[in-house]
């Protein structure tokens, strides 16, 4: 294959910053001796209070025309023996560089002040991308959790560029009051600043590259398929039963969602009744359509409370009448088999016909060592069945990726981004 995509990825937990960022250059700089394009650079929030000084250290090393990167709870990279690690809560650094012949690379920030309305037509969103559709660009997306509107950017990123990756994650910390950051240089863009609080920082890939996704949301249905007869903003006022056999006849007495819940848990197992008491979900189908529904066609959302007076429950997304929702349970054997499933279909696709070069893994902070019992769970299966690729990445605050056609926010999930050469 002529001019391959070279990816390479160096971890390092020494505890002072300079002599982490010394360490990662010089191994990644050993293993891509061809020119790097693209820098991805992903930092303990253990230096939290030095994030300022991250670029400048890393251009003082590295030269490399497009560095972006933010600051997580956790970080995931190849250490010198070649494994992939995820350290979590202390200091360390994981830099990825790629050369990319053939692909065009535009980078961008973002602040949600800026965002079209979402009623703008598509040529809005390509304006304040600056990237032509027609080039059929794949994203990296990097933001604060806060304050960056991401959920209208990836709603305008999928209506003006249908068809495209869109992946990331949301800037996190390893303690409350710790500050995110977000890093940002292009040498088309000088004298831009390097560190930002606030917004999106971004990617855009086109030409000869291919970004593939694998989004593992780690949970198992329980229960009957409902429909919701009546909701409010993200508050579940009513629940009917779905009729199998056709799948948008319902039970024509709807209950309170609460009292839904409650017999529900009375029919599970004691060890599920357990779960249920800290690792209960809502998935919503994300297509409305399909007749018949299978685990992974959830969107995964978090219950967020209960009215007892009404019996409604609130969940961490919108909800409307003739949506239809399964309760959903979360452990880590769910989790495990759910991500070894994703992998071994990536792995046996016969369509997968290019080397791949390197990856991406964005995980959500409640997965990880919490969740499993054992750390690096993640980020090993990957690299057991996708063996000798280079892997980075960090710990979110909500992660980034499509379901079928769309992109969401998730939460509790590991987005893997996977790069190879188009031909």
């Amino acid at each position: 294959m002529a001019n391959p995509i070279k990816w390479v990825n160096a971890l390092s937990t020494r505890p002072s910053l300079e002599a982490a960022v010394a360490e990662v250059v010089e191994c990644v700089l050993k293993s891509l001796p061809t020119p790097a394009d693209l820098g991805l650079v992903f930092i303990s929030s253990a230096y939290a209070s030095e994030y300022s000084r991250v670029i400048p250290l890393l251009k003082e090393y590295l030269s490399v025309p497009v560095l972006i990167g933010c600051g997580g709870g956790g970080v995931v990279g190849m250490n010198a023996q070649g494994e992939a690690r995820e350290i979590v809560g202390e200091p360390a650094i994981s830099l990825s560089l790629a050369h990319l012949p053939n692909v065009n690379v535009h980078s961008f920030h973002i602040l949600a002040d800026q965002l079209p309305d979402l009623d703008s037509s598509p040529d809005a969103w390509v304006k304040l991308i600056g990237v032509s559709p027609a080039d059929q660009p794949q994203f990296i997306l990097l933001a604060d959790p806060f304050s960056s509107g991401v959920n209208d950017l990836l709603r305008g990123l999928d209506f003006a560029y249908p068809g495209s990756i869109k992946l990331g994650g949301l800037a996190s910390a390893s303690a409350i009051g710790l500050q995110s950051g977000l890093f940002y240089f292009s040498e088309q863009k000088p004298n831009s600043t390097t560190l930002y609080r606030e917004g999106i920082v971004g990617i855009a890939l086109s030409g000869n590259i291919i970004l593939e996704t694998i989004v593992a949301q780690g949970c198992r249905p329980i229960g009957q398929i409902y429909q919701v007869t009546h909701g409010e903003r993200n508050i579940m006022l009513e629940l009917a039963i779905e009729d199998n056999k056709e799948a948008k006849s319902c039970d024509p007495q709807p209950r309170p969602p609460l009292e839904v819940l409650r017999d529900l848990i009375q029919s599970l197992s004691d060890g599920d009744r357990q779960l249920a008491q800290h690792s209960l979900f809502v998935g919503i189908a994300r297509d409305e359509f399909k007749q018949q529904l299978n685990q992974g066609d959830f969107l995964i959302r978090n219950m967020l409370g209960v009215d007892p007076r009404v019996g409604a429950i609130a969940i961490g997304d919108r909800v409307r009448p003739g949506q239809r929702i399964q309760f959903h349970l979360r452990d880590a054997r769910t989790s495990a088999e759910d991500l070894e499933l994703l992998l071994k279909a990536y792995r046996q696709d016969p369509a997968k016909s290019t080397e791949v070069a390197g990856a991406l893994m964005f995980s959500c902070l409640g997965r990880g060592e919490g969740l499993y019992g054992e750390p690096d769970f993640d980020s090993k299966m990957f690299c057991h069945y996708l063996s000798q690729v280079q892997l980075g990445g960090f710990f979110c605050n909500g992660e980034i990726g499509p379901v079928g056609d769309t992109t969401f926010l998730h939460g509790y999930t590991s987005v893997f981004g996977i790069c190879r050469t188009k031909e």
